[in-house]
Order: structure tokens, then sequence, then C-alpha cells
């Protein structure tokens, strides 16, 4: 019988959207070309390179020593450019002075192109001040100090003059490393990686729609939306941000462009299978496309917002990164839907059967789980077994997540033959890996200058805390260095140079530093010393509160996106049952795909860290896209479970939807995976997180673990609508089924 193009039985909004994309369908299109040549007509809008110090709040007790360090001695003893000059047959007595009168040179400003750096201090490992290194006369570093207004690649750029106008061969020169240099390579290496990633991912969407559709002209869909979604994104949130003064950093462009084109590419997917399915019921073309508009639009603006507002609760944490992150995904992801929503069914319009070519439109694709596997969920035994199996395996998955180690770790995560790393590995052989970054402590009291034992005992003392490898203080100097660098001329300040054993920003120096912290109050009694308030500073310290900083804002973070989770799908479904378990799976896989990455990355690859970020954002994004797919898989049995029995809803919907799951699943998995093309750490993290959690949302909880689920609940999952139950009950569900618009996610 011929299908009829009434779109009667849709909703009064779904009618008048479906219609009015139709008949606008060539403006659309024209309005989306000249918004892109628009934006191409602008400036660039370039991602800020931010050192450690933009990711926390204003205000931060490391921000304040350091200022209270700078204003008690009059210049900072915290550099994070270092310059590394290192002989392992021993530096010579030549190449140690040449550090030395350099450094004063530098300070005296006798050096005008190494500005924007104002002053230097020098470190040789001559005297052995660092007991956890073997060696002697081999290393030396310099401490480079920049104008506070100075930019991130003005100081690394000024060090590498600096190198190689004023070092000559028997310098012995190493390389510029640091906190800033590394942030500086890192936004390099994404300028210059990103081409290849946007290529890959392309191609891994081209490759997977064409397949699935077995067609050479519906991936052009996939890829022309795909495409102009992200780029109209990435111009919105870089100059949203910059109108609104919010630092974008440079990690946010790349997960933007796994966010939109794979989510694009995710409801391309569904919009292209309902409109197959109306052409091959009998539509014409226009009267198709209308149907799949009416039918699939409203599930991909709901999918779209709950992406959206998913993303967004991270506004509510105090750490900046996070804060930057929330808004621009959540613009990223309306961009997105907005242009899926106009764009893709003007394209369908527009060129109806040709999108399809070669394949012909009376075949279907077959779905991975069959109806009779499909039907084997509906059995309660079958769905018991089932649901336990994933469970069980899932939680044991996800114990590891405990053993999650939080670091920031900026140099270890640059590919190994970058000279900001070589430089750092001299540097640690020579010293320790703290040497880079030193911890200051400062020691503020009245006269606290004049306590000169007890500040002796107090640097004696420190050096003996696990996790230090040498400290810097009153009485390590020369006597006219230390009134300046180490005791305040007004007698009111004293500080030190901390030195830890390992990494600066990994997470063994944060819990070492930590300790360090709580334990000074002891340390300095134990010392003699009274009246004394104490302050840490330095990049260790800053990751430290980075890092606290994250753990406090994961529960806010978390609750924040369960409710707004929770809140679209009760909506959505008209249930509170059912968004309860739903989203409970979800937090299972989550924990399951976090637990993948501690045992593959810590103790698999040995890093010492997980990048402090990687777990909450691949979180947030992760309960967002699995309340994406919830949307797409259960709602579609809501709308049959209208018409027949819940189990037989089941057993129709699922073969229906888990092949368009799936192949979105893998588009999705894709987009998040070609990250690993970038060869930083975190990049690395995120792309496996994100493709091994979507993956275990799209095959094994939309697929297995939700339709069991809702066989062994049965009619209660619907509650409080009685819908389910009522249509459990009825008989007749012919004519029910003849009224069925078909859904666009099939």
């Amino acid at each position: 019988m011929r299908a009829s193009g009434d779109i009667s039985a849709a909703g009064p909004l779904a009618r008048t959207y479906a219609r009015a994309v139709v008949a606008l369908r060539y403006l659309i299109i024209v309005g989306w070309a000249a918004a892109t040549v628009a934006l191409l007509r602008l400036p660039d809008v370039e991602p800020s390179a931010q050192g450690l110090e933009g990711f926390v709040p204003e205000g931060s007790a490391a921000v304040r020593t350091e200022l209270a360090s700078v204003d008690a001695f009059g210049f900072p003893l915290i550099s994070r450019t270092v310059l590394v000059q290192r002989d392992p047959d021993g530096l010579s007595p030549y190449a140690q002075a040449r550090a030395a009168v350099r450094a004063v040179a530098l300070t005296q400003g006798r050096y005008p192109e190494a500005a924007p750096l104002i002053g230097g201090l020098p470190v040789t490992n001559t005297r052995l001040l660092f007991p956890s290194s073997s060696e002697r006369d081999t290393t030396a570093v310099t401490y480079l100090f920049a104008r506070p207004n100075a930019t991130l690649t003005a100081q690394t750029r000024a060090a590498r003059r600096l190198a190689e106008e004023r070092l000559s061969p028997r310098d012995s020169y190493a390389g510029v490393t640091g906190s800033v240099p590394a942030r500086v390579a890192q936004a390099r290496i994404l300028r210059d990686r990103l081409p290849l990633v946007e290529a890959a991912t392309l191609t891994a969407i081209v490759s997977i729609v064409a397949a699935f559709f077995r067609s050479l002209t519906a991936p052009l869909v996939a890829l022309v939306t795909a495409a102009l979604a992200f780029f109209v994104a990435l111009q919105s949130t870089g100059r949203v941000g910059a109108a609104l003064g919010i630092a974008v950093p440079d990690e946010l462009e790349p997960l933007i462009l796994a966010l939109v084109l794979g989510i694009v590419t995710d409801y391309a997917i569904f919009f292209l299978a309902a409109m197959r399915r109306h052409l091959t019921a009998g539509l014409e073309r226009l009267d198709a496309a209308r149907q799949a508009a009416a039918s699939t639009g409203p599930i991909v603006a709901v999918a779209g917002l709950t992406v959206a507002a998913g993303t967004a609760v991270l506004v509510v944490a105090d750490s900046a990164i996070f804060s930057a992150f929330g808004p621009a995904l959540a613009l990223a992801v309306s961009v997105a839907a907005l242009v899926s929503l106009t764009l893709v069914p003007a394209l369908l319009a527009v060129f109806g059967r040709l999108l399809y070519w070669p394949s012909r439109l009376d075949s279907q694709t077959r779905s991975w789980l069959g109806r009779g596997a499909a039907g084997g969920l509906t059995k309660k035994p079958v769905a018991a077994a089932l649901v336990t199996a994933c469970v069980v395996g899932l939680g044991a998955l996800g114990t590891s997540v405990a053993d999650l180690r939080l670091g920031v770790s900026f140099v270890p995560s640059l590919p190994e033959r970058t000279e900001t790393r070589t430089a750092a590995a001299a540097a640690a052989e020579g010293f320790a890996p703290g040497i880079l970054s030193p911890t200051v402590l400062l020691v503020e009291g009245d006269g606290v200058s004049r306590q000169r034992r007890s500040l002796d005992r107090l640097g004696e003392l420190l050096a003996q805390q696990p996790g230090v490898a040498g400290v810097v203080g009153p009485g390590d100097l020369l006597r006219p260095l230390e009134r300046r660098v180490v005791l305040s001329r007004s007698g009111d300040a004293a500080r030190f140079l901390v030195v830890l054993t390992d990494e600066p920003l990994g997470s063994r120096a944060v819990e070492n530093l930590s300790a360090i912290a709580d334990e000074l109050p002891e340390i300095g009694a134990a010392a003699g010393l009274t009246a004394v308030r104490y302050g840490l500073g330095g990049d260790t310290a800053l990751a430290r509160e980075l890092v606290q900083m994250t753990r406090q804002d994961l529960a806010r973070i978390a609750i924040a996106a369960l409710l707004v989770n929770f809140l679209l799908l009760a909506l959505f479904l008209r249930a509170l049952v059912a968004p309860v378990f739903l989203l409970a799976w979800s937090v299972l896989a989550l924990a399951a795909a976090l637990g993948a990455m501690s045992l593959v990355f810590q103790d698999g690859l040995g890093h010492d860290s997980i990048t402090f970020y990687v777990p909450f954002a691949s979180a947030v994004l992760l309960l967002s896209l699995g309340s994406d797919y919830n949307i797409f898989g259960v709602g579609y049995i809501w709308e049959k479970a209208r018409r027949m029995p819940l189990p037989e809803a089941i057993g129709t919907a699922v073969p229906e939807t888990s092949a368009a799951i799936t192949v979105a699943g893998l588009a999705l998995a894709a987009s998040f995976g070609m990250l690993a093309l970038v060869p930083l750490q975190p990049f690395r993290e995120l792309a496996f997180v994100m493709a091994v959690g979507i993956l275990l949302d799209a095959l094994v909880v939309r697929s297995i673990l939700m339709p069991s689920a809702l066989t062994l609940l049965g009619p209660i999952s619907g509650w409080p609508r009685r819908m389910l139950r009522r249509s459990a009950a009825t008989g007749d569900h012919g004519a029910d089924r003849r009224k069925e618009i078909p859904h666009g996610d099939a």
C-alpha cells in the first residue's frame, strides 16, 4: 500500500517546522553558504595559550604568596622559563662562571635583544645542594624572569634568542624548558596537527556513513553539514568569548572539533535513515522530507538541548578551565543542532533519492541485533542474565576509578624529542625533576630575618621531608646575595626554594607538597620560629590548588549534570522511573571507561597521573551523549509502546534502532578517537576514554542493558504515566499501527 505523506499525526510544532524547513529549503542552503562566506571575511580569533596560573581563579593562596614575595623583595623568585646547560662529562668552570656573568648582565639590562626578560638566577650542581643528585659539576640552570605583561610566546622567544646570541659551543647548551615553553609548544603542536585531525575525522565520517547507507552521496550530507557546523561553532565560540572577555584555552578547539563533527554526523544519520525509510515506503521526495523532518526533527532538537545543557553545567565549577569549557561547548552544540535541524532536511528535500545513489531504496540495512536476538531480550530470564553480566563486567572495570591520580604535567605531555622535554630531562639528570620549577616558601613575621639560627634549622628540616631533593635558603648563598634574594631588606620576610624529587606538576609532587603544607606549622615550631606566617607559591602549589579545586568541583558538576539530564529525560519520556535507571547505566558505563583509562595509562603505560581536566570533561560529555542516545532509543520504544505491549514494542523497536545507534556511536567514537593524532598526553587520554565510553554506551548499554532493564521493570518504567500499563492490557493494536508515523531513529 502506498504510504501517505500526511504529517498530521505529528505535533503542531513538528508539523510547522517540517513544512517550513522544506518550503524554505533553497533559502536555508543559500543562507548558510552566505553566513560561511561572511565569517570567512572576518579576522581569525586565535585561542589563547595560558600558563598554569590561567587555570586558577584570582585570589588563590599560591598567587597571593607569589605577589607577597615580589612585594617583600622587589623581584620574583619563581621562574617558569629555564635555560639549561649540561655536559655529562663535566661542565667546565668557564661555562659555570659564564652562567653567573650572563645572569648578572641580563639583570642589569645589558641584553636588549632578550626583552621582555628582566633578570636571571643561575644554579649549578657544583656544591651538591641537592642530595638526590649523584652528579657534580655537570649541569647549570638559569631561571629567567620576565615582565608581568609579557606573553608566553614572547618569553619563550626571548629565552631562545638569549641562548642563540650569548652562549657559545663551550657552554654546553641543552635547551629552554619550563611550564611556559611547554605551553607554547603545546599550542604550536595543536595548530600543526589540527588540519590532520580534521581530515582524518572527516574521512572516518565519510567512510562510516557510506558503508551504512551503501551510498557514495549520502556521506556528502554529513560531510557538508559537519564541516559547516564546526566552522560556524568555532567562530561563534571564539568571538563570543572575546566579546565577554573569557579566555578560550587552546585545548578547546580540538574538543569542539570532535564534539561537533561527531554529533552532527549522528543527527545526519538519523535524518538520512528516516528519509530513506519514507522513500522506500513510496513517498515522493518532498513528502518524504516533511515526514523525516516531522518525526526526527523534534528528537534532534531535544537531543541537542540535552547535550548543550549537559555541557553547560561545567559553568558551576570554580576552576577557570571548566568555566571556559562549559559555555563554549554548550554554544558549539547549540550551533551544531541548529545547522543539523535546518540544513540536513533542506538537503534531503532538494536532492531526495540522489542522496542514496547507487544503493537500491527497496532494501534496508540490516541491524547487527536481529529480531530473533532482540526477541530474546524480552524474555525475563534472558534479560536478567544479561543485566547481571553487564553490571558485573562494567562494575569490575569501574573499580579502577579509585586509582586515578590527577596532575597537570605540561612538560611530560610533550613528545619526547621536543627541545622543551629533552632540556627538562637534562636538568632532571643533573639535579632532580623538581629543579625546573621549585616551590617558594615565604616566611613572614616581624623581624623574622633576625631569627637566623631558626631559619637555618627550618631549611634543614624541610630538606628531610619526603619528596624533597634540596632546599636553598638563608645560609646557602653568599652574604651579599642573601640580603637581596632570601632575606628581605625590611627584615620581615624570608624565603626558601624547595626543589622536589618528582616532576613539579605531577601527582606525586602535588601529594608531597600537600603533606608539607599540612605540617609546616609543626616544622616551623620544631625549628624554633615564632609568630610567623607561611605561604607556598610556584607551579606545584598552583597545581595543588587546581587538583583540590577540581575534586571539590566534582560534587557540583556531578549533581548538576545528573539533575539536568534527569529533568530533560523525564520531560521527554514523561516518566520518572525510566530516567533513573537510564542514568544509572550511563554512570556505570562512564565508570568503566574511566577505569579502563586508569588501567591503560597509569598501570600499562606508567604515567604518573591523568591530566586533571580529562576525567571531568569526559564525564560530563559521556553523560550528556548517553542521554542523547537514550532519547533516540527509548523514545522510539515509547512510541511503539503506545500501540502495542511493551515486550512487543522492545522486540520491534530495538532491531530498528540498534543499527542507527550503532553506526552513530561508531561515528562519534571515531570523531573523538582521532584526537589521539595530537601527540599530547591529555588528548590521547581524552581520545581513549571518550571512544571507549561511547562504544560501551552504544553497543552495550543502549542495545543490550537498556532494553533488558525495560523488560524486567515492565510498565512500571513509565511511572507515573499509565500509558504503558494501558497499552499492555489493550488487545486492539492494529488500528494504532495503521496510524503510526515511523520514527526518525530507525
